[in-house]
């Protein structure tokens, strides 16, 4: 397995004598072969500016820094694969901040990349190569000329022409998980948000935020033109806005106006779900699925980088239990890391939290960051460390009725849809 690095021009090559290494948190690591797949289709190569690539002499073990002048390569993956390592690089520059990607380890072996990943789910329906461009746009123009006065779908058309993002991209083409942003404020700080960033934080955020408030006719007709076929799936709370149960009325009064109309399709919640009444609120007038995102069981780790304001973990916590109860279809955006994720206390803490919340389905979702940046903000490791491949199959050992999956799922057989309609009338 060979070191792959970059020149200063950004040209990509193998080392020919110097084996690849990885990072595991803030330590160089040795590949191992079962933590290697070849580089999934969609996957791309990235550099990592302001570094250089670290190898290993495979006669004398030794680790060794290439020379200035070069760069450290890493592999951008698509949703369906989990990182198990990050990789090996030293910066040449400690302040500089990578961008906020999700560098995974890359090497060269029997004649084409590697990296060091493992596929979690199918990633057919999120494969950036499976979204027709051109079809998207013929749906963009499609949409706002026939809702020319909705806000909504001209803030889409820039996210799914600007950002290629998949998830408004399928709202014009009327298929799978569709989005409709509500929100343009938060009750999180959360540490390298994608939307917005502090002017001195020194990350640029890849996406703009949306800057309106939407009415809820605009909020119906999105959702009335996505929700067509039995497995369709419209979601509030998308990279370009804010937390969407601050705008809870207006997902409320949507939702029961829609449902009036159409029982076909889910409707799911991307949040943060520490407003523990508003999500209550939400639950009542019909959701269906609910994904709530967290990067750790443990409060220290989870205040350090959502910075919640006037909510906790026990709230996340509390909103979860309510939402399982009431037949919602639960799960996490699991943001996971390479050193961290898979520390003894951090795994023992998430199969606890699984367990109590009823949780049905925990989404592997690669956490974009720079990695010295983030070290630097959590709390150090307290017990041993088990490794990404390891804490998974705990995961399928410890909780075998919970789905290890990366995106969000229908639920089998219809079952969430059974119980909502029931509590709904």
């Amino acid at each position: 397995m060979h070191l792959v690095y970059a020149d200063g021009q950004g040209n990509v090559y193998d080392h020919p004598e110097l084996h690849g290494l990885a990072r595991s948190g803030d330590m160089i690591v040795e590949l191992l072969e079962e933590e290697l797949i070849p580089l999934p289709e969609g996957a791309t190569l990235s550099l990592l500016p302001n570094s250089r690539a670290v190898g290993m002499n495979p006669s004398t073990g030794e680790m060794l820094p290439l020379p200035e002048g070069s760069q450290a390569v890493g592999a951008l993956l698509p949703q369906g694969y989990t990182r198990l390592c990050l990789p090996g690089y030293v910066k040449t520059d400690k302040s500089y901040k990578l961008p906020l990607f999700g560098y995974t380890a890359v090497v060269w072996k029997d004649g084409g990349f590697y990296v060091a990943a493992e596929k979690t789910d199918d990633p057919f329906k999120w494969n950036p190569l499976n979204c027709d461009r051109a079809a998207v746009r013929s749906g963009v123009a499609a949409l706002t000329a026939k809702y020319p006065e909705n806000r909504l779908y001209e803030h889409l058309s820039n996210c799914a022409l600007g950002y290629e993002c998949l998830t408004s991209s399928n709202t014009f083409l009327n298929r799978w998980e569709g989005g409709v942003p509500v929100s343009y404020s938060c009750n999180a700080g959360c540490f390298g948000c994608i939307s917005e960033q502090p002017d001195d934080s020194g990350f640029v955020s890849p996406q703009t935020r949306m800057n309106f408030r939407p009415r809820v006719d605009e909020i119906v007709q999105v959702m009335l033109e996505h929700l067509k076929t039995p497995e369709s799936i419209i979601s509030f709370g998308q990279g370009c806005e804010g937390e969407p149960s601050t705008q809870a009325k207006l997902i409320i009064e949507a939702i029961r106006e829609v449902r009036s109309i159409t029982d076909m399709g889910y409707i799911n919640i991307n949040t943060n779900a520490g407003l523990s009444d508003h999500i209550r609120g939400i639950v009542d007038a019909g959701l269906d699925l609910m994904r709530v995102s967290t990067i750790s069981a443990l409060d220290d780790h989870y205040n350090a980088y959502y910075k919640p304001r006037g909510y906790s973990l026990a709230s996340v916590e509390k909103s979860l239990k309510y939402a399982s109860s009431q037949g919602v279809y639960t799960s996490i955006n699991y943001l996971v890391f390479p050193g961290v994720t898979d520390r003894e206390e951090e795994v023992e803490a998430m199969v606890e939290f699984v367990k109590r919340t009823g949780l049905k389905l925990i989404q592997m979702r690669n956490l974009n960051i720079d990695p010295e940046s983030y070290l630097e903000l959590i709390p150090p490791s307290q017990g041993e460390l088990l490794g990404m491949k390891t804490m998974l199959d705990i995961f399928r050992e410890e909780l075998p009725e919970v789905v290890i999956g990366s995106y969000t799922h229908v639920p089998p057989a219809g079952e969430a849809r059974t119980k909502r309609a029931i509590a709904r009338f």
